[in-house]
């Protein structure tokens, strides 16, 4: 009995319902949950204990940082299920929560400009990034390996930076594309690609949550560190996923989880890299064969290590 009392006193405050309806797409920051329940992180932190105890939610520290996600047990949604299901037969309760996804969609907005203005400052230093871990000749020797078993055919490149991977992989594909959101970045990629003769391979600007493209409409897409600047990683492999077609694969390349918090300030880092359980979780979720390909340590104690993770869209 007292599971189940633990669960309803848990839900019994407003500002731990909210917290729940908030985490229940996406994993969020115990920062960003202080935003918008405009409530000190002392207090957020409380409630956040309560409904782990009840089995709602957990938290995964990140550096400095503590990340909230609904608990994967089975309970968890069913509550939700639950909540639902009230919320569609109670007067007003279908708008219970979206003051607040409003307030969470503006402070996720006031990030995304912040990033941006870093990027547009930075673009003509981006390789500069690639000194922070393993060697990039041996980064691209993996990558190569990780994508030898099948033709690379219609490539994409999300956040394609100053388009290497596209002038890595391009003269082996059918057709390649470099999406970023970042107009100096593409016009750095421009310049390249024209410089290494790829007439056939193009950039354009893009998001890496909101493709612009088709569904089924690529063979390998990759993402070569760009994740640590997303803030719903398990979204844009989703948003992968869709555009590849069936024996589609994405490659994911990205840093060994690491505690250079400065990173987040200095470089606008968002994740502080990643474990596998986490990146090939998301991978499963979207529906993709995930697998580890490569490990790259960190060649020396002030650099990070890189790994390589592969995920293929069933035929």
């Amino acid at each position: 009995m007292e599971p189940l009392l633990a669960i309803f006193r848990a839900l019994g405050d407003p500002s731990r319902l909210r917290i729940l309806l908030l985490v229940e797409g996406m994993e969020l920051a115990v920062g960003e949950i202080a935003l918008v329940l405009q409530q000190s992180q002392p207090r957020v932190s409380r409630h956040l204990r309560i409904l782990a105890e009840a089995g709602l939610v957990e938290r995964v520290r990140e550096g400095a940082w503590v990340f909230v996600r609904p608990s994967p047990a089975a309970v968890t949604a069913t509550v939700l299920q639950a909540i639902a299901a009230l919320s569609a037969t109670v007067p007003g309760a279908a708008d219970h929560g979206a003051a607040d996804r409003a307030r969470l969609g503006q402070v996720r907005a006031d990030r995304a400009v912040a990033v941006d203005a870093w990027f547009a400052a930075h673009a003509a230093e981006w390789e500069q990034e690639r000194s922070l871990h393993s060697s990039e000749a041996d980064v691209e020797t993996a990558i190569l390996a990780a994508l030898a078993d099948a033709e690379i055919g219609d490539l994409v490149d999300v956040g394609t930076g100053t388009g290497r991977m596209i002038e890595l992989l391009g003269g082996s594909a059918r057709s390649a594309v470099g999406l970023d959101r970042s107009p100096e970045m593409l016009r750095i990629a421009r310049n390249r690609l024209d410089a290494a003769g790829l007439t056939a391979a193009r950039v354009q600007a893009g998001d890496m949550y909101a493709l612009p493209l088709d569904a089924g409409s690529c063979d390998t897409l990759l993402l070569h560190q760009v994740l640590h600047f997303a803030d719903d990683p398990a979204a844009v492999l989703a948003e992968a996923a869709r555009v590849l077609r069936p024996g589609g694969r994405l490659l994911v390349i990205d840093l060994m989880p690491h505690a250079r918090e400065e990173l987040r300030l200095e470089r606008r880092h968002l994740r502080l890299g990643f474990a596998d359980d986490a990146v090939l979780g998301w991978l499963a979720d979207a529906g993709l064969d995930g697998e580890v390909t490569g490990r790259l340590p960190p060649p020396r104690p002030d650099q990070l290590g890189v790994t390589l993770w592969r995920g293929d869209k069933p035929d």
